[in-house]
């Protein structure tokens, strides 16, 4: 399909035209053969939208049928373009009542057009849910501060009376970006949540599709051809090659290793996206199955949930599965890791390694150091003496090819935040030691301090085989939408320096509010105020803040983090619900809309700078004086802080007297410190 939407007609032409001829249009432009139920429906949607134009047959005005949102792979079915004003009109038929998920589903498109779309940025919107057979109407409008009307109800005899009373309001006169008459070739400039890009992704869309400025999706599509041209060309010349793509927080790492595991799935170069972040696989894999049954479903294809999720599960996969069928496969002899040939047999192409030729590990600082992963064999799986770190196996399993192999490292600088994460470094070292034929292609800003604390190009000085690229940095954060330079300020916040703070906070501070507060309740009724449609908004604390537990948040109590991502406000596991917190281990690498950040005494402000606490279970709080410890520490809040997309609000609880563990002194002066920022106060 070319065309956004089915049908397009102005007002005049659109009341001249035989349904029969508007029917058959749309169903030509239909490429998914939908099923009669809905042929029905498009029947009557005409019918009744003929029968209001009637009264409008002699204005300057536009009707668009199945007009396509990317980023939500859904199509609205009607838009009305009149007056200046844009009406977003959501059909029920054969309904009577109104359902709360179809209000919020008028209601997310009217949100995605008014922040996404060029032609509607600086309109008036308009969503209306109609239930054909109902007598409902109730006229009265209510106009959120960004020009959309809270959604209007009406069965289908009323919807003119809807269109009368909406037109009879008087309009604010401005200066419109793009007229109507251009209105539906406008730019859609989407920003995708992760799970929204992975889900649009999987449908075949490219990344050109769910990104919001032709900035961001160049970079995404530049890093993206890079590393499909180093895959050619290893291909070709049968070598052995490793990229190490880097990106601010919210950059689009991710995005790349996807785009990069679903377009060699096309391509028959078998690949497949590895990580080592459990929640992340979890949340990704579980929606993807879910729109892959729909998806057959809606085609009058029979699959179970099963059978879906085998299909996902060939190229998203959790790195330690991947990993421990690598290990089935080995012996140690004299201190050197070999393959044990009586536990798998050699195949012809992929000799002893496993069967995809490209494996893309997101994430990859996060890999474990040689101590580690030694002492986690040895415990769990009785494999003593292991030699190798992690990243080193990784390599060392592609290398068991014959044929020619690419490994995809995406890595997040200052994002370490597990005991035994060995960070970059230990993947070079292994590069330089163990595997000094294979090609390393760089970004140039691994150099910097946040990766390997700034040694890795002296790490490689004598690695003749190292090509240093811009091309595989992403240097544009598409997470926030409202606040683009949000990663900066947080690493401002956390280095301590207010001045920088400040001066991102004055520039992003109208479109991305962040509010301080040291009342929960409050700060719990901001979320629910601030998010609208189905804007996800959850609570977040530091896996170390075990002293909110008086707040009812149990950091110990783990979360269900598929359903706290996926599910709606009626699950009580929802993030919605607003009982359960996420830690930065359940959020790194996913996002919501608006989040609360629950801040205890495990990261203190002081006149000295920060200092590092842990709880011991009983009664007091330790010290953490271990460097390594202290960077997790700061980085788990690094994540913490850069998972809203809209916008914040931070709890730093006040704290009580009669408690040890909870002196408002543990509290006092990180607020203050927060305060100082600008931040507002409620």
């Amino acid at each position: 399909m070319t065309n956004r939407y089915f049908y397009k007609a102005n007002i005049a032409s659109f009341l001249s035209e035989d349904t029969n001829s508007i029917f058959g249009k749309m169903s030509r432009a239909d490429e998914m053969d939908t099923v009669s139920m809905q042929k029905f429906a498009w029947e009557q949607e005409i019918t009744i939208m003929k029968q209001v134009f009637e009264s409008y047959k002699n204005e300057q005005g536009y009707i668009l049928f199945e007009y396509t949102i990317p980023r939500l792979n859904k199509r609205i079915d009607a838009v009305v373009l009149l007056k200046e004003r844009v009406f977003v009109i959501e059909f029920k038929a054969g309904e009577e009542d109104f359902l709360r998920h179809d209000v919020d589903q008028v209601l997310d498109y009217a949100l995605d057009l008014k922040n996404f779309h060029q032609g509607s940025v600086d309109r008036i919107i308009i969503p209306i849910l109609v239930a054909t057979e109902s007598e409902a109407y109730s006229p009265e409008l209510s106009c959120y501060d960004d020009g959309i009307y809270k959604p209007l109800l009406t069965g289908a005899n009323h919807l003119d009376d809807i269109f009368r009373f909406v037109l009879s309001q008087s309009l604010h006169k401005t200066e419109y970006v793009v007229s109507m008459d251009d209105w539906a070739r406008s730019r859609y400039a989407p920003t995708p949540t992760i799970i929204e890009a992975a889900r649009t992704l999987y449908l075949n869309h490219s990344v050109a599709d769910i990104t919001r400025h032709e900035a961001e999706g160049a970079q995404l599509e530049q890093t993206t051809r890079y590393v499909q041209k180093v895959i050619r060309d290893t291909k070709a010349q049968g070598n052995k090659s490793i990229c190490f793509v880097t990106g601010v927080p919210g950059a689009g790492k991710t995005l790349v290793g996807l785009n990069v595991a679903v377009q060699q799935e096309e391509s028959q170069d078998l690949a497949v996206y590895l990580s080592g972040n459990g929640p992340l696989v979890q949340v990704l894999t579980e929606a993807l199955t879910r729109d892959k049954k729909e998806q057959e479903k809606a085609q009058g294809h029979k699959i179970t949930k099963k059978e879906a999720e085998r299909e996902v599960k060939r190229f998203i996969q959790i790195l330690h599965r991947y990993r421990d069928n690598m290990l089935n496969k080995v012996k140690v002899v004299d201190g050197k890791l070999c393959i044990d040939p009586s536990k798998e047999l050699k195949d012809k192409e992929a000799g002893y390694g496993e069967v995809e030729n490209i494996a893309i590990f997101d994430e990859a600082q996060r890999s474990w150091d040689k101590e580690h992963i030694a002492s986690w064999l040895s415990r769990k799986k009785g494999f003593a003496n292991f030699p190798m770190s992690e990243g080193e196996f990784l390599i060392w399993s592609l290398d068991q090819r014959p044929d020619w192999a690419v490994i995809v490292c995406l890595v997040g600088g200052g994002q370490e935040i597990n005991t035994g994460e060995a960070g970059i470094g230990e993947w070079i070292r292994a590069l330089n030691d163990t595997f000094p034929h294979w090609n390393v292609y760089i970004s140039n800003q691994l150099t910097a301090k946040e990766y390997a604390e700034g040694h890795v190009k002296e790490l490689l000085v004598n690695n003749s085989r190292v090509t240093y690229t811009d091309d595989l940095h992403l240097a544009v954060s598409m997470r926030s939408f409202r606040a683009e330079n949000l990663s900066n300020m947080v690493h401002y916040l956390l280095d301590g320096d207010t001045e920088n703070v400040k001066n991102i906070y004055k520039e992003i501070a109208d479109k991305y509010p962040i509010i301080l507060t040291r009342d929960l309740n409050k700060a719990k009724q901001w979320l629910r105020q601030r998010a609208r449609g189905n804007e996800r908004y959850g609570l977040l604390a530091s896996s170390k803040a075990e002293r909110l537990k008086p707040l009812a948040i149990n950091v110990r109590c783990k979360t269900d983090i598929v359903h706290w991502f996926l599910d709606d406000i009626n699950d009580v596991r929802s993030s919605l619900f607003l009982e359960d917190a996420a830690s930065e281990f359940d959020v790194q690498g996913l996002e919501l809309d608006w989040t609360c950040v629950i801040w205890d005494g495990d990261l203190r402000y002081t006149s000295d700078g920060w200092s590092f606490f842990e709880f011991n279970g009983g009664s007091k709080w330790n010290n953490i004086k271990k460097v390594d410890r202290q960077n997790y520490l700061i980085n788990a809040y690094r994540v913490l802080l850069t998972r809203a997309r809209q916008g914040m609000i931070i709890c730093v609880p006040e704290g009580v007297l009669e408690d040890n563990t909870r002196l408002p002194k543990f509290y006092d002066d990180t607020y203050n410190y927060l305060k100082s920022l600008g931040f507002e106060v409620i």
